[in-house]
């Protein structure tokens, strides 16, 4: 029963999704569902931060050469839920707004002032090891891979202002193959993955796929 329950209300709340798009008359059904769905995320979230709290206690008690930035991610999640939970209406002391998730306030600029220009930093590090792997893959040993490498120096150089100094038309063809290969060659991919979704989904809601409860 442990596996059987399981597949049923998957089987179940997968069919009552279908039909959602088809018969009106189970639409109000299906939006208590997503109800349901939107309260089990929330405590699934809610248990991955204690599973993150947990990890992360661990290693400051064995004294993990990580020990330093598990307590820095430990205080931040600490005060991130208390500013936004327990203060939930900023105040003024001191000249300064404490608590709350209100534009201005501790929790809003923590978030705006710190995670946001850290991760700007991260994505622009990340762009550097991009154009690296880019360099090493785009190797001329064939005529695909010749192609390949030529259409994105194209795109490259019409991206940025030499683009147009070197040639009035570069940023043209830049643009032509980014709106038009390039996109039916996308959607040509995103079609084959909705194809795949859908027998995926198919599956599931069939009782075929059964991985999800450790079965094969």
């Amino acid at each position: 029963m442990r596996r059987e329950i399981p597949i049923l209300i998957t089987i179940v709340i997968g069919w009552v999704m279908v039909m959602d798009f088809f018969f009106p008359p189970v639409s109000s059904v299906a939006t208590r569902m997503r109800d349901w769905t939107l309260i089990l995320i929330a405590i699934s979230q809610m248990l991955g931060v204690a599973n993150v709290a947990r990890i992360n206690l661990d290693k400051v008690s064995r004294k993990h050469p990580d020990a330093p930035y598990a307590m820095v991610l430990l205080l931040a999640i600490v005060l991130m839920i208390a500013f936004g939970v327990f203060l939930p209406k900023s105040a003024t002391i001191g000249g300064l707004t404490w608590g709350g998730h209100e534009g201005g306030s501790v929790f809003d600029k923590v978030y705006n002032q710190m995670y946001v220009p850290m991760q700007g930093t991260m994505f622009s590090l990340l762009a550097f090891f991009i154009a690296s792997a880019a360099y090493r893959a785009f190797k001329i040993r064939s005529p695909e891979a010749t192609i390949l490498g030529v259409t994105a120096v194209i795109i490259m150089i019409g991206q940025v202002p030499i683009g147009s100094l070197l040639w009035d038309g570069m940023p043209g063809l830049s643009a032509w193959i980014m709106n038009v290969p390039n996109l039916a060659a996308k959607r040509a991919i995103l079609i084959g993955a909705a194809l795949g979704a859908i027998a995926t989904g198919m599956k599931v809601i069939l009782g075929l796929e059964r991985n999800y409860v450790g079965g094969e």
